[in-house]
């Protein structure tokens, strides 16, 4: 071996962990909402121009849930719950309650940990055992995966296509997990990006955020379907929102207001 070519040899072996760890976290830059709503409209939700999504993420949980399961009846609206696996076998009755009244289960993995470090076998398999508890709690197979802090990574996307997965993220959020959070805050944020087509996200426990945030984010919850449903959108699950040819064009965003 010549010494040039030992050189560049050193060279590419001391710049493949940089490549591995590059390819890893590089789809993580579409947690940003205004590139991810720009160059991956199907990701960010976007569907059906005259519907929004209504999604939660990280229970169930036995205290806080079922006040979102009531707020939702009385509002005559059904959502997208993105479950964890690990709470969804400890209360599977609430899971199956969720589906009775109309809701629909997706994926928010086993765990809810942040994915810095490359594991792709691990990622396959908590994601499919999690497919598989859904499945056999409700029944029903779910069709979504939103990744813990909307953290996506080549290895969690390649394993929830591979479990029959769609990714979704979210475009309009109400950052209801801060300790400083108050309905009126959350309201204001879902509507600063709120548009027909769009896919919100909320968070139906307190479980992996400031405690009793929660509560912010349910005051928001009339409000925000009534903004929707006063502009003329419908409000329900991503199951009715999205469509099965491809992401739809985003609708116009939706006129200033209270709430």
């Amino acid at each position: 071996m010549s010494l040039v070519s030992g050189r560049a040899w050193r060279t590419a072996a001391a710049l493949l962990p940089v490549g591995v760890a590059a390819a890893h976290i590089g789809p993580a830059a579409t947690w940003l909402p205004g590139l991810r709503l720009r160059f991956c409209p199907g990701l960010s939700g976007t569907g059906r121009p005259d519907h929004v999504a209504l999604t939660f993420d990280d229970g169930p949980d036995p205290e806080s849930t079922p006040r979102f399961l009531d707020a939702l009846d009385d509002l005559g609206t059904r959502a997208t719950f993105f479950v964890l696996g690990e709470r969804l076998v400890r209360d599977p009755g609430l899971a199956r309650e969720t589906v009775a009244r109309g809701h629909e289960l997706a994926v928010h993995g086993w765990t809810h940990d942040r994915p810095w470090r490359p594991a792709p076998a691990r990622d396959s398999a908590e994601i499919a055992r999690t497919v598989r508890a859904v499945r056999d709690v409700t029944g029903r197979r779910p069709q979504w995966y939103r990744p813990p802090y909307g953290i996506l990574t080549s290895g969690r996307w390649a394993a929830a296509r591979r479990a029959g997965l769609r990714t979704v993220l979210w475009s309009a959020w109400g950052e209801d997990w801060t300790s400083d959070a108050t309905a009126a805050s959350v309201r204001a944020r879902v509507a600063a990006d709120l548009r027909g087509g769009g896919t919100v996200l909320l968070h139906d426990t307190d479980r992996h955020s400031a405690p009793g945030c929660w509560h912010s984010a349910l005051g928001a919850l009339p409000a925000i379907v009534r903004r929707c449903q006063d502009a003329g959108l419908t409000v329900g699950p991503l199951a009715d929102h999205l469509h099965p040819a491809g992401p739809a064009r985003p609708g116009a965003v939706l006129p200033a207001g209270e709430g």
